[in-house]
């Protein structure tokens, strides 16, 4: 057995700890660049208090998932401001765009330069700025992980600013502030948390460390995520999910995910779509597919025992088949409301482009056996791209 583990240097958990970051902040820096998402009045107060430290703030608004353009606009905000430290509040959006500010701040040139797959793929030789990353929904567990997905729109792909050295100085997640969440926004964040529990789960990168918190996360998204969609006020849901989030980030960080996510991405790149709601309406049928995959051509693999443990997590049946666990995902989807596919714009003539951007995607590598073309392509018409 060998495996490494790598995570934010420092996690702060609990309710209001969002109250602590001005204290860490000025540790770090006299100025800083706030990234947010499209509402930036949520981010006044802890500006407020930023200020009362003596730390300047000059607000950086991402209105939608980043892109390498954002980016740029970003680190020249940042630079004009004379910033020398980052802190991203928001969604996942919020905290990619804010790690890779973070990152071109200290290592210069342009986003392109260090992206792989379409840019150079240079690595970046240079720590990031200091980083304090809090997330307002509990999904994408972007506050510990050492990447950020961005969007290249002239090439229609999305693609990952991937370096060690943009794990956050301090991650900082508080229940409370996905209190104010919609329920649609709650359960496509809450979809990709779940998502990201499983797939690190099943994939031939697992660890004991990583399978300690998809368990975690498992329990406590199967038992809140329909709660909190229902009930967004509910504390205790809330933070189940918040953890449930946190979980998922440092297991795919360290265990990688699969075929959701290596479909997810491209998708991404081609349509506009959020990111979790891809996730969601994948996630069913790429378990049922990879199920039956390993049934037929490696009816032995630990995957398969993996995916029956899922089952009997998600559903509290100690007799549960991993058939099952597809199910109760399938299920748990209607009663979220889940759109599929063709919402956003997939036909069947947008397959074979699909296909082959998704199996070279990194994320696909993690998925617990190579999956043929017509299973791909099986996933996208069951995932409604009809």
């Amino acid at each position: 057995m060998r495996f490494e583990f790598d995570t934010a240097n420092r996690i702060l958990f609990g309710l209001e700890t969002w109250k602590e970051a001005p204290a860490l902040a000025v540790e770090m820096g006299r100025r800083t660049l706030v990234v947010t998402g499209r509402t930036t009045g949520r981010v006044h107060p802890l500006c407020d208090r930023l200020a009362e430290r003596g730390v300047e703030s000059t607000l950086f608004s991402v209105t939608g998932e980043p892109t390498v353009d954002t980016i740029r606009q970003g680190v020249q905000a940042a630079r004009a401001a004379g910033c020398d430290m980052v802190l991203g509040c928001g969604g996942g959006s919020a905290l990619d765009a804010g790690k890779a500010i973070a990152a071109l701040l200290t290592n210069g040139g342009d986003p392109l330069d260090y992206l792989e797959i379409v840019g150079q793929g240079r690595p970046l030789t240079q720590p990031s700025a200091p980083y304090i990353a809090i997330p307002t929904t509990a999904g994408t567990g972007a506050e510990v992980t050492r990447n950020a997905v961005l969007g290249v729109p002239e090439q229609q792909v999305k693609v990952s600013l991937r370096s060690l050295s943009m794990l956050p100085r301090v991650a900082i997640v508080d229940p409370t502030l996905t209190l104010g969440l919609p329920p649609e926004v709650t359960a496509r964040t809450g979809m990709d948390a779940l998502t990201q529990v499983i797939e690190p789960f099943v994939s031939h990168r697992a660890n004991p460390f990583t399978d300690a918190f998809c368990r975690e996360g498992l329990c406590r998204a199967a038992r809140s995520l329909l709660q909190a969609y229902r009930h967004g006020d509910d504390v205790q849901a809330r933070e189940d999910m918040a953890l449930a989030s946190l979980c998922g980030g440092l297991a795919l960080a360290n265990a990688g995910l699969g075929a959701v996510h290596g479909f997810a991405g491209p998708f991404g790149g081609m349509f506009e779509a959020p990111h979790g709601a891809l996730c969601a309406a994948l996630l069913p049928h790429v378990m049922a597919i990879n199920i039956r995959a390993l049934e037929q051509r490696q009816p032995e693999s630990e995957a398969l025992r993996r995916y029956a443990e899922i089952a009997q997590i998600l559903t509290g049946d100690p007799a549960a088949t991993a058939q099952d666990g597809a199910a109760w995902i399938k299920t748990l989807c209607a009663a979220l409301s889940i759109p599929s596919l063709s919402a956003y714009g997939l036909t069947p003539d947008a397959f074979p482009t699909l296909t082959a951007k998704a199996a070279r995607a990194n994320s696909m590598q993690g998925n617990p056996l190579p999956l043929t073309e017509s299973e791909l392509f099986e996933i996208l018409s069951k995932s409604g791209g009809r």
